[in-house]
């Protein structure tokens, strides 16, 4: 909520109450009214770790909202204008019928007001009265990093739990507060999680719309829930039987007494709920005579008029004040008669003086209203718009010390950034499988009308930490898994027992099924069977079965997989010293292969080929001296010249292997032939397996276009000139359909192709990618590979590739309960038909994502299931089947919907149906189709789920407040907008690379994490607290950190004192720190081991090896390293996120109106 949102009072809550203890009601001018004690606490800025925030009751739905670009505000009858998560206003047409503005009032001088658009004929809130009211001095004391919120009034608290029939009526009143939680009545876990299961739903966030009120969650104002407009309760009704208020405008204020701020647009309570504090009903009282009404605030321009509120803390609150700023209140300023109280934080500098405004404060209330000089413009301050660190940091304070249980239907689990256990008790963890929305409209026209995509992001082999247990292998003999009947789904814990057990019903279908007299048991009193806890698949979300031969290609056991090394040794190879190094690493890496669990060694079987423009197989026969090379020169028709002797056993082989690694480099040392080929590369690797009657992967190390005559060869196609045009998407698309069809042959086979790339220059991997794509394999790219730099990110990233967990031939089939299924997806995968998707290998970093559709009707009482079964080859040649199940809820209610989505998910879901887009559409069409969705997601939200208020204010549901930021970084990634440095190569790397990343990877992709290293505690294992990705966070007297994945820069301000730069670099200046460092030095110093330590764990969360850049300030590199901040403007032309979010409700009050 924006924090400086003034609480735009609603009937109910206009009258000041007695003072409650503890709370501090200034007079005016700040002296505490008689009679009431000071409160010991300072401005509430945020909820603190471990404080619980009680739920809203039923009927809320959390939104949010953000300054806006002032717009005209009238509201009418709908008198609460903020909604939670309220933006300000942007720059709308008057609401018809609002009353005219006053005329004559004007800022006051000294407060900055601003929008990019002007205000033009601002009217905020009602007329003002004849006697325009004052404004405050300018010279204000303001608190920096608290709310600009007068807040000078307790009077708005409200108890929690649903409020008693006369509070839920005037808190009808106040839509604006549109608190997003229906479900509670317990306390949400604290803080915003993007979804606590659904009975306790969190309280809808908020940022301050101002200064420099840090972004806080709950802000320093959230106002009693108001009930959901669908309660059916008449806006315009009196508060309390008796007492009519005309159009139900706010009752005014008692003089001293200022409205309270609403935070981020919430309803006129400017205390947050905190636990332990219950918040008395407020009791309006009648105006008094003379007495103004005050209207709602909207859309003022950012005025540091309203100091922050003194105490806001709910109640005596235990403990100290949450994150906020100590020291005394600042005094607050009542609003006299006719004086609009003004909500700090509408986008957009005013044009000329402004309606409703009071004239500038000289120092004695002066009754008058003297128009003042209008402020200069002044920039949305991004400290009051939603904030990824707030929001990330809440969730794990909220969510991580937890575990996570999986019983319950339709749970949202914590962040992708938040640490916690899972204990699988029913449903899959969110380690294998996690949704955009855990709720799912019951109707497809709930569903269209949303726009938010139904999509699942299915890990199926994810690793999982060593305190989580590893799916249970059940071995049901001969007879294999029991199933369903009719639609073939595994059994699982959803199935129903009947007849004392001796039928199940399927709770995909509905069809009954015989139970197997060997799998036949009783069920007890609850109809359960009796040995549910001891079979996994009736109590677990996840388990694997023993495949039978049937489920196995031509009825026949497979034989354990191979993995063939395939080395270019062309001249680029063999100069930059690549050939030596991969000889050597692979010498000892043939020992770390990956096997089963308790097996000696490892089943799999290995084999060598090295090619330039011809092929040369090995043979490395245990029994043979030397080894022996074969040339097949004849690449148009490619054939393996040897079978025997050609896939050994390690072990076996070991001293012939050995000889074989140390002879390559010698053999090419003086090669001149710079062509390669690549498909006949492929093909040799295919006809291996196929011959040895095995699955496998070919390691490919690759370094040029293949120009040499053979089939597949590649010219080069590059060409910056189409970029923008309707040409673009040749670059992402194969320049032929060879590799298409040797990928099917390969996904045939179970052959997977890994391909790490060494280029100088153009490579094309859009097509040389396909047959890896297809085939569920992984790409590396080194560009301008050199030994000294880039040795230890390639061997990190071999090592890796090779002792991964991979399940060779896999099929994927995932099937839905009645009313659903799976229509579309996304991944590195071949599909043969419309259900079953296929993968030579599937390794546990790999994705696989898919949407659904409805194609009935669901019901709320039954909820939807998915389940996802993969049939796969294990590393040791075992056959097996991995089930994942997960229920999610239905609703027939937009707000449950937007309750329970996720939105590192739904980006991830967005980035790949954008990047795929990209094959087919012009890239402009593919970022204004992302646009307008989301601006559709958000529009229906406001209009369905938000309580009415103002056009001119933004407001997005909590769970979704960050889709702004998040999604204007996958439009300005370097696929859909790319910078001048950036090649196509890059571009068709990174399409294929997010397309099978999981949520964690997109997540930390699109929104890179920036630590500042000089504030880490060197005494501490913990990482230094990360900050926004902005460049104004940055200080030049500091060094920080930025991961996003790939690569890790070091960025090292110019201020630096060089007592750091002596302990992390071992030199004495900052212009000594040379930045073609790879590795940072190891000095035996506190802070050095510090920033190892935490450039290490940030290492091992990651699939890849991220490359160590050095970016010195004002070098540059730093153009680079900037490109990673994403809130602010790109060199490409994507907009900063203040920007952007405007462009955003712009978009939302076109589909609006």
């Amino acid at each position: 909520m924006s924090v400086n949102q003034q609480a735009h009072t609603g009937p109910p809550y206009g009258q000041p109450q007695p003072g409650y203890p503890g709370y501090q009601q200034p007079a005016y001018g700040g002296q505490p009214l008689p009679g009431v004690p000071q409160s010991q606490y300072g401005a509430y800025n945020g909820p603190m770790p471990g404080y619980q925030q009680p739920a809203p009751p039923q009927g809320y739905f959390p939104s949010l909202g953000f300054p806006s670009k002032g717009s005209p505000v009238s509201l009418n009858s709908d008198t609460s204008s903020l909604a939670p998560n309220f933006i300000g206003s942007l720059r709308a047409p008057p609401t018809p019928g609002a009353p005219p503005p006053a005329s004559g009032a004007s800022l006051p001088s000294g407060h900055v007001a601003y929008s990019q658009f002007g205000h033009g004929d601002v009217q905020n809130g009602i007329p003002a009265s004849a006697a325009p009211m004052q404004r405050p001095p300018a010279s204000q004391p303001f608190l920096p990093g608290s709310a600009l919120t007068p807040v000078s009034q307790t009077s708005t608290f409200q108890q929690y739990g649903p409020p008693p029939a006369s509070v839920q009526q005037l808190s009808n009143h106040m839509t604006g507060m549109t608190i997003g939680s229906t479900t509670a009545s317990g306390p949400p876990p604290a803080g915003l999680g993007y979804g606590p299961p659904t009975s306790v739903p969190p309280v809808s966030g908020s940022f301050s719309a101002t200064g420099s009120g840090l972004y806080t969650p709950y802000t320093a104002s959230q106002g009693p829930p108001p009930t959901s407009m669908s309660q059916g309760l008449p806006l315009a009704q009196p508060p309390f039987p008796g007492q009519p208020i005309s159009t139900q405008r706010l009752p005014t204020q008692v003089p001293g007494f200022a409205p309270p701020p609403s935070s981020t647009g919430i309803g006129p309570s400017s205390y947050p709920p905190t636990t332990g504090a219950p918040r008395p009903p407020t009791m309006p009282g009648p105006p008094l005579p003379g007495q103004a009404v005050a209207g709602p605030p909207t859309s003022q321009p950012n005025h540091v008029s309203s100091p922050p509120p003194p105490s806001t803390m709910a109640g005596p609150h235990p403990g100290p004040p949450m994150s906020g700023l100590h020291g005394p209140p600042p005094p607050t300023h009542p609003p006299q008669p006719g004086y609009q109280m003004q909500q700090n934080g509408s986008f957009g500098q005013v044009r000329g003086p402004q309606p409703n405004y009071g004239g500038a404060y000289p120092g004695t209330p002066n009754y008058g209203s003297q128009p003042g000089p209008p402020p200069p413009p002044k920039r949305l301050d991004p400290d009051s718009i939603p904030s990824p660190i707030q929001v990330i940091e809440d969730d794990r304070s909220n969510r991580g010390s937890e575990p996570f249980v999986t019983g319950v239907r339709g749970q949202v689990p914590p962040l992708v950034t938040t640490n916690f256990l899972v204990k699988d008790q029913g449903n899959a963890s969110p380690r294998y499988i996690r949704c955009t929305s855990y709720n799912i409209p019951c109707t497809s026209d709930m569903a269209k009308q949303s726009q938010v995509p139904l999509a699942a992001v299915i890990k199926p082999l994810a690793t999982l930490p060593p305190e989580e247990t590893l799916p249970y292998l059940v071995d049901h003999g001969e007879s294999g898994p029991v199933r369903c009947n009719r639609c073939k789904a595994y059994m699982c814990p959803f199935m129903q027992f009947i007849e004392g057990g001796r039928r199940f019903q399927c709770c995909f279908c509905s069809c009954v099924t015989e139970v197997p007299p060997h799998y036949f048991q009783h069920l007890d009193h609850t109809g359960k069977r009796v040995d549910f806890y001891d079979r996994p698949e009736l109590s677990l979300g996840s388990y694997e079965f023993l495949a039978t031969v049937d489920y196995c290609k031509n009825n026949k056991f497979p034989s354990p997989p191979a993995f063939i090394f395939m080395i270019d040794v062309s001249y680029n190879a063999v100069k930059s010293g690549l050939v030596r190094l991969i000889c050597e690493e692979l010498k000892s890496l043939l020992d770390y292969l990956p096997r089963e669990g308790n097996m000696e060694e490892s089943a799999i079987r290995v084999g060598f080929v090295t090619y330039n423009k011809v092929l040369h197989f090995y043979n490395v026969k245990s029994s043979l001296a030397q080894p022996q090379m074969m040339v097949v020169s004849d690449v148009a028709d490619m054939f393996v010249p040897l079978l025997d002797g050609f896939l050994v056993n390690v072990n076996e082989s070991r001293t012939v292997i050995a000889s074989l690694l140390d002879q390559i480099p010698e053999m090419f040392a003086d090669t001149r032939e710079t062509e390669t080929v690549f498909a006949p590369v492929i093909q040799a690797g295919l006809e291996a397996l196929k011959a040895a009657e095995c699955a496998g992967k070919l390691f490919i190390f690759h370094t040029s276009l293949p120009i040499a005559e053979a089939p597949g060869k590649l010219k080069n196609r590059d060409d910056k000139k189409l970029i923008n045009t309707d040409k673009e998407k040749t670059l992402f698309q194969p320049q032929t359909s060879f590799y298409n069809n040797l990928a099917k042959d390969c996904v045939a086979q179970g052959c997977c192709v890994d391909l790490f790339l060494f280029p100088n220059q153009y490579l094309d991997v859009a097509t040389l990618g396909v047959v890896t794509y297809q085939t569920g394999g992984s790409i590396y790219k080194y560009a301008y590979f050199q030994l000294e730099t880039d040795q230890d990110r390639f061997l990190n990233d071999l090592r890796r590739d090779v002792q991964k967990e991979v399940g060779f031939d896999a099929v994927m089939r995932v099937r839905t309960s009645t009313g659903i299924r799976a229509t579309d997806f996304f991944g590195a995968f071949y599909m043969s038909n419309t259900t079953d998707v296929e993968m030579a290998g599937l390794d546990c970093d790999k994705t696989i994502t898919v949407e659904f559709k409805h194609d009935d009707k669901l019901s709320e009482d039954s909820g939807a299931l998915l389940q996802c079964a993969l049939l796969y080859t294990s590393c040791a040649g075992q056959r097996r089947l991995r089930i994942h199940n997960l229920s999610l809820n239905c609703c027939t209610q937009l707000a449950d919907l937007y309750r329970n989505c996720e939105t590192d998910t739904l980006i991830n879901y967005l980035a790949k149906y954008a990047y795929r887009g990209v094959l087919g559409s012009p890239v402009k069409t593919v970022r204004d189709a992302l646009i307008n969705q989301c601006a559709q997601i958000l529009a229906c939200y406001r209009k369905n789920c938000a309580s009415p208020s103002s056009a001119g204010q933004l407001i997005l549901p909590e769970c979704m407040k960050l889709l702004p930021v998040y999604l204007n970084c996958v439009l300005k990634s370097d696929v859909l907008q790319p910078g001048p440095e950036v090649t196509t190569d890059d571009r068709a790397y990174i399409r294929q690379l997010v397309t099978s990343m999981d949520v964690a990877e997109t997540n930390v992709f699109f929104y890179p994490r920036l630590l500042p290293l000089t504030k880490a505690d060197v005494d501490s294992d913990a990482l230094p607290a990360a900050i926004r990705n902005s460049e104004e966070r940055l200080s030049k007297g500091d060094i920080y950190l930025l991961e996003n994945g790939l690569n890790i820069f070091v960025w090292v301000g110019v201020n630096v004192q060089q007592g750091l730069i002596q302990n992390l670099f071992g030199v004495s200046s900052f212009s000594q720190i040379s930045n073609t460092l790879s590795t940072l030095p190891v000095l035996e110093n506190p802070f050095s081991k510090k920033v190892r330590s935490v450039v290490d764990m940030l290492q091992v969360q990651r699939s890849r090896y991220m490359k160590l850049i050095i970016v010195k300030q004002e070098d540059k590199l730093e153009m680079l390293f900037k490109h990673f901040l994403v809130e602010d403007k790109s060199l490409s032309g994507g907009a900063s996120y203040v920007d952007f979010l405007c462009h955003m409700h712009k978009e939302i009050r076109q589909l609006l109106s």
